[in-house]
């Protein structure tokens, strides 16, 4: 366990900005920075940083928290493991206090999944460097295929020996267990129970999550026997989720941010060439198709994406496949396509690094130029084949969510096509009138799935009055009061600390003002209600709490809480004045009508449904003279609803 010292040093130093933009590319809006939330798909951004509050929010999925949240959110670490990631970054070291034997093991559990992982790439690496067959089969084959030595070391290449468990018997002397070597998909256990060496004979490529840590293999055997795959890659496991993972991007994020581009390319020894040639913004969706969330993952660093894909027919026919996911979450897309056969690997090493830079920049084409040119040449004069294309290409260009870019690519498409612009743009809303109906009636299926009580007609009674003096009870108000018990602790959170100068008020903190005039208060609400009650113990203690108390709370409840009622997702621009001369006042000017108010609002609400209550029961009670008390009582609360109502201006019936 990481000792409180520790912990504080660690949340102290940890500045948020700097360990979410690691991972999401942040802009400056008003006092926040914003950014396309790393934890659900959007094209707008609603993830928000506050740089002042140390806390982040997405207003879109709702995830909000401190560095070590965002942490354990975005890589699904715990506690622990988010902290001693931050104290990596950071440069702390960690100080830990014993365990139970219990804690360290759930803890260690998933941790042990990438020690292992860690422990068989340094063997890897080991063996290629120092094992003698390592060194005659596994470095001789790097060097052949031209990678220099610092390129090799940086991706951390290694060789597994051709022995059936030489892994497993190095593992478990080390003292790692055989059940996390299986579980990693380092080792196959066969029928009989006998565990074996997966990648046993192969060069290795290891694969890196987003923070670097080794996560999975692949393994490229040298054999030529083709009973033998060539590429052998680890399986789904508790770390490692292929469809989540491009090759490369650890080494790459940096430069694809600085560039505002990601080349994208197929296998490992493509990303390692084009990395050689120090083009560094380099990924490969390797040992999977392209997936959705690969392609958001790039979205995350860059709009713009350049396709390095094969030039044989396998490799055109994947990029077009690959281009319509693409263009469909709005990213701009180039594609290169290498002469002869070639494949970034080969053509780099065929014309060196400088010409290689060359080629890419003077060739790579836009999309639309690039389908249309490959398809065009396949149908040749088949007039019959060019409408097909014709009409493939239309559908990419419907894939694209902005509309004056698809207007771009028609008129585009028109002249290269030589077919008129309008008549393409009708086969455009014909394709994307057929989709939005199709969405339709999906959305219309799913919703007859909800049966409507009422369907056959509302009941007989339900328009019926049972009591003609009720038209003049008070409206019926919502089952809690929610709303206004957490207005009162946003307000508590955002103003608390602040001291009152109000008429016949002084020297009182705006905190203890709240407190002093809701002491007769219950708050329903169960999570305001613990807050309030922390709250209450403080100051009762002699200590004024602080919003970060409960922002930074160990109770995830309680800071998802906090961190939601103090952000905002909007900013009032200073247009309003500059531009527009509008005075748009802040709730701060007039600080004693927003405290006020809020409490004013609540005990309304209190009220309110004390009234409602007093006439349920005076209309059930049969006593005349117990009907009496109630009716005194209900005339001494409506008394105090007036002038509530009074301060909040509202209307009153009488």
């Amino acid at each position: 366990m990481i000792n409180q010292d520790t912990i504080g040093k660690i949340m102290d130093t940890a500045r948020i900005e700097e360990v979410v933009g690691d991972f999401v590319p942040l802009k400056k809006r008003g006092s926040s920075l914003i950014g396309n939330c790393p934890f659900h798909n959007e094209k707008t951004p609603s993830f928000h940083v506050s740089v002042a509050k140390g806390i982040y929010k997405c207003f879109g999925c709702g995830k909000g928290g401190d560095s070590v949240h965002f942490i354990m959110d975005h890589e699904k670490y715990s506690y622990p493991e988010a902290l001693k990631y931050l104290a990596n970054k950071y440069n702390i070291e960690v100080e830990e206090i014993a365990q139970s034997p219990q804690n360290i093991e759930a803890q260690n559990a998933r941790e042990s999944l990438y020690i292992v992982s860690e422990y068989a790439a340094n063997y890897f690496a080991n063996e290629l460097w120092t094992g003698e067959e390592g060194r005659a089969i596994g470095l001789s084959y790097f060097k052949e295929r031209g990678f220099r030595e610092d390129i090799v070391k940086k991706f951390q290449l290694g060789y597994s020996p051709d022995v059936w468990d030489a892994l497993i018997q190095s593992s478990v002397a080390a003292g790692h267990k055989e059940d996390y070597l299986e579980r990693t998909g380092l080792a196959i256990r066969n029928d009989k129970g006998k565990l074996y060496d997966r990648f046993r004979g192969r060069v290795m490529f290891p694969i890196h999550n987003f923070t670097g840590r080794i996560i999975g293999f692949g393994g490229r055997t040298l054999k030529t026997d083709k009973n033998v795959p060539k590429y052998v890659n680890s399986p789904e496991s508790e770390i490692y989720h292929k469809s989540n993972v491009l090759y490369g991007l650890f080494h790459a994020k940096k430069a694809i941010r600085d560039a505002d581009n990601c080349y994208l390319v197929e296998g490992y020894a493509d990303v390692l060439s084009v990395h050689q040639a120090g083009i560094e913004n380099v990924v490969a969706s390797s040992g999977t198709s392209l997936t959705t969330e690969q392609i958001r993952l790039i979205g995350r660093f860059t709009q713009n994406v350049t396709i390095l894909y094969d030039g044989d027919a396998a490799g055109i026919k994947a990029s077009l496949r690959g281009l319509d996911m693409i263009l469909e979450e709005g990213l701009n897309v180039k594609v290169v396509l290498f002469p002869d056969g070639h494949d970034p690997d080969s053509y780099m090493h065929h014309v060196g690094s400088g010409e290689f830079k060359k080629y890419i920049e003077n060739t790579r084409k836009d999309f639309i130029l690039y389908k249309a040119s490959i398809l065009l040449k396949e149908a040749g004069t088949d007039p019959i084949k060019r409408a097909g294309i014709i009409r493939d290409i239309v559908e990419s260009i419907a894939k694209i969510p902005d509309d004056i870019k698809a207007s771009v690519f028609i008129r585009e498409c028109s002249g290269l096509l030589q077919i008129e612009e309008r008549t393409l743009l009708s086969e455009l809303n014909k394709i994307r009138a057929a989709k939005f109906k199709k969405s339709s009636n999906t959305n219309n299926a799913q919703s007859q799935q909800f049966q409507n009580p009422y369907q056959d007609g509302p009941p007989d009674n339900l328009f019926e009055n049972p009591d003609p003096g009720a038209a003049l009870a008070p409206e019926a108000a919502p089952d809690n009061d929610q709303i206004q018990e957490r207005e009162i602790v946003r307000l508590l959170l955002a103003f608390g600390h602040e001291l009152v100068n109000w008429d016949k008020i002084d020297n009182m903190y705006i905190g203890s003002f709240i407190m002093q005039n809701l002491s007769d208060v219950t708050f329903e609400d169960a999570l305001c209600k613990r807050i309030i009650d922390i709250y209450r113990e403080e100051i009762e203690n002699g200590h004024l709490p602080v919003a970060n108390q409960f922002i930074k709370s160990e109770d995830r409840e309680i800071q998802d809480l906090a961190i939601t009622l103090s952000t905002s997702p909007y900013t009032l621009s200073d247009n309003w004045y500059n531009k527009h001369q509008i005075y748009v006042r802040d709730e701060t000017v007039n600080l004693k009508a927003t405290i006020l108010g809020g409490i004013f609002h609540l005990k309304k609400r209190k009220v309110d449904r004390m009234l409602l209550s007093l006439l349920q029961e005076i209309k059930t009670e049969e006593d005349s003279t117990n009907q009496e008390i109630l009716m005194q009582r209900y005339s001494f609360i409506k008394g105090v609803e007036k002038e509530i109502s009074k301060f909040l201006g509202s209307v009153i019936l009488k």
